[in-house]
This record gives C-alpha cells, structure tokens and sequence, in this order.
C-alpha cells in the first residue's frame, strides 16, 4: 500500500514558497494573540533549582555524615 503524499508540481511548488517566505509580523499567528503568550511564566519554577540543590546537598551529607 503507498502512503506517499502525491502532489503535483505546482502544489510542490507552493509548498516550498510558502516555507522560504519571511514570517509576517504585521499579522501574527492566532496564538500570539493569547494573554497567556505575553505574559512572563510565573509560579514555581524559580523553587525547582534551589530544590534540586537541596535534596543534593541533603543526600551528600547524609552520605558523608549519617553514619
């Protein structure tokens, strides 16, 4: 069974134009209209590092001072 694409010269052809052409920032994508892509990431993601260190930090000293 072929599962190919066949598309004609021309269909090829625009598929390749429309892939060189520059993006249009006059008109942005849909998404970028979203409140949620503008605004700054705010939670807890600035607590993962300094968790991460600590549970390394945890597990160092008690591999060096728990015996």
């Amino acid at each position: 069974m072929d599962t190919r694409d066949s598309k004609s010269r021309e269909e090829e052809k625009r598929h390749v134009m429309g892939q060189r052409m520059p993006e249009d920032y006059e008109h942005p994508e849909p998404d970028e209209d979203q409140p949620e892509a503008k605004s700054p990431p705010s939670g807890m993601y600035r607590l993962f590092p300094i968790i991460i260190v600590l549970v390394l930090l945890s597990a160092v000293a008690f591999h060096y001072f728990g015996k």
